[in-house]
């Protein structure tokens, strides 16, 4: 195996159980003014007091994206209730929140996602007063360019989007990780078995800038001249590709991978690593890192403009960036943590796990996706157009 390829190391961990969904969720019309005081500009930073809170909170997050004793523990500290419901991909989570089909008090956007809810007006500014434990966010999560006065989120977990593969795939294409193996009829045809990739427009279709040889930033910032032509380019690569594909799949492609139902995925590296551990695959399947390079990312903490219970939302982002319980996030989600004073608590095998925390010569390849502005319409479409 080259550099490319990043072998998932064996660890021990508690068995993760099915996260309990709390149904109830609060009427879009009960847009109540929070107690803490909600103004009528939603960039304005509401007054909270640090781990106090204004009513119990409703939580939208990633689907296996927290470990329940973490909810169970900010009860007991706080007192707040957490009302905890979760989505598969960021566009499914902005809708809901523009549609207002129910009211959230945090959500759980990633990188380019906040870039469009701040334009929009879908997330407000922060009142970092309350939140003391933001401090302890590594300088490289601060100020990033999807929002550089760093005043609408706070860092949560970050990770890379690679490919899990089979060990009988990656000897079949000759042990070099490549976005071939998905893009290439050829060496797609070495796979013994299926081939699925995530159903998210911007991984898509970086994925496919990827194995182009464009760069993603320049692409979708539009700071390459060409930049829509690319990412037609790209849309046109992955309408060629959809016939081999068994699916699109943001939430079960781990566990497609390790039981078999696909010998090549497209992933998100701690979903790999969650479903290589359940099943104990780690003597038969492998999460890579294109030689091409692939995506980097972040997702991070923030509060809708129509939250009811805002200190609350204050209270869970400061009670997530206490040091020991961002540990105990990344202990149990597989990610790597932004908190830079979580890790002497993080456990060691995640620390010395490249698949979690890869090496600054794999780091070199990587690249955040950028907000893409106007051209987030046709990069969803060239999505759109693949699958149908």
């Amino acid at each position: 195996m080259t550099e490319s390829t990043i072998t998932i190391k064996r660890r021990q961990r508690p068995r993760r159980g099915w996260l309990v969904l709390l149904a109830a969720v609060v009427a879009a019309f009960a847009l109540l003014a929070a107690a803490c005081g909600e103004d009528e500009d939603a960039s304005e930073a509401a007054e909270c007091e640090p781990g106090v809170g204004d009513g119990d909170l409703v939580f939208y997050n990633w689907t296996d994206y927290m470990d329940e004793e973490l909810l169970t523990k900010f009860t007991e500290e706080t007192g707040i209730n957490v009302e905890y419901t979760t989505y598969e991909g960021n566009e499914e989570m902005i809708a809901k929140v523009e549609e207002q089909a129910a009211i959230y008090d945090l959500v759980v956007p990633s990188d380019y996602a906040v870039g469009i809810m701040r334009s929009d007006g879908l997330i407000q500014e922060l009142n970092y007063d309350a939140i003391p434990n933001a401090a302890n966010i590594d300088e490289a999560f601060q100020n990033p360019p999807f929002d550089p006065e760093h005043k609408y989120h706070v860092a949560f977990q970050w990770g890379t989007t690679g490919i899990g593969m089979s060990n009988e795939a990656l000897d079949a294409i000759g042990g070099e990780s490549t976005w071939a193996v998905i893009f290439d009829p050829e060496v797609a045809a070495m796979v013994p078995g299926g081939i699925s990739m995530l159903d998210d427009a911007p991984e898509t279709v970086s994925a496919a800038l990827k194995y182009l040889g464009y760069s993603i930033t320049d692409v979708f910032s539009g700071e390459y001249e060409d930049a829509d032509d690319a990412i037609r380019e790209a849309g046109d690569l992955l309408r060629a590709t959809n016939s081999r594909l068994v699916k699109y799949d943001s939430a079960t492609y781990g566990d497609d991978l390790v039981n078999g139902e696909v010998d090549v995925s497209h992933g998100w590296s701690g979903g790999f690593a969650l479903a290589i551990d359940e099943a104990d695959a780690y003597e038969t399947h492998v999460y890579t890192i294109p030689k091409e390079g692939a995506v980097r990312w972040v997702d991070t903490m923030a509060i809708p403009h129509n939250a009811n219970n805002v200190c609350s939302a204050h209270a869970m982002i400061n009670f997530l960036t206490d040091p020991q319980n961002g540990a105990q996030l990344t202990n149990w989600t597989f990610y790597g943590s932004p908190n830079a004073a979580a890790t002497p608590y993080v456990d060691q095998e995640i620390l010395d796990d490249p698949g979690i925390y890869p090496p600054e010569e794999v780091i070199a390849r990587l690249e955040f996706i950028p907000q893409a502005g106007e051209r987030q319409v046709l990069i969803q479409d060239q999505h759109s157009r693949a699958k149908s």
